[in-house]
């Protein structure tokens, strides 16, 4: 997946990305990188708000499991279970967030039970960064569900 198709499809299918004027930079199975600008993001101190922070952090790993199923060739449903966010320094401008890859057993154990069970969760990190510094972190529990699962 192309980082414009990536790009495409979240803001057809999350519109909260676009109003948020999410792109795409990396689009890859490894790693995806998300950037966001400042002025729809910015709180009452002229710095972006931690719920915008998190939201794009949360879409980057997001974006991550997606990626990484259409690779395979499984179609699901993504949602999110729960997660974690610290943040280390303000953010003053265009920010990114960058999703890698969770460890390759941890991966395979994922798929070998979402194709045995239709479902499976898996812990994600995605990192903050603004002016060449890190600004924040998440760690964010996803559950992929077969399609034919309720959600």
């Amino acid at each position: 997946m192309s980082p414009r198709e990536l790009e495409t499809y979240l803001h057809a299918h999350i519109p909260l990305s676009r109003a948020m004027q999410v792109s795409v930079v990396q689009a890859a199975p490894d790693e995806v990188v998300l950037s966001a600008p400042l002025a729809p993001n910015i709180n009452h101190r002229d710095t972006v708000f931690g719920g915008s922070a998190s939201a794009v952090a949360i879409l980057a790993a997001w974006s991550l499991l997606h990626t990484r199923l259409s690779a395979e060739g499984l179609a699901s449903r993504l949602v999110i279970q729960r997660n974690t966010m610290s943040y280390g320094q303000p953010i003053a401008g265009t920010f990114t967030a960058t999703a890698a890859a969770p460890d390759a057993e941890a991966w395979h154990q994922f798929l070998r039970v979402f194709r045995r069970k239709g479902k499976a969760r898996i812990t994600v990190v995605s990192v903050l960064h603004f002016a060449g510094e890190v600004a924040g972190r998440l760690e964010g529990e996803f559950v992929a569900l077969g399609m034919d699962q309720p959600a």
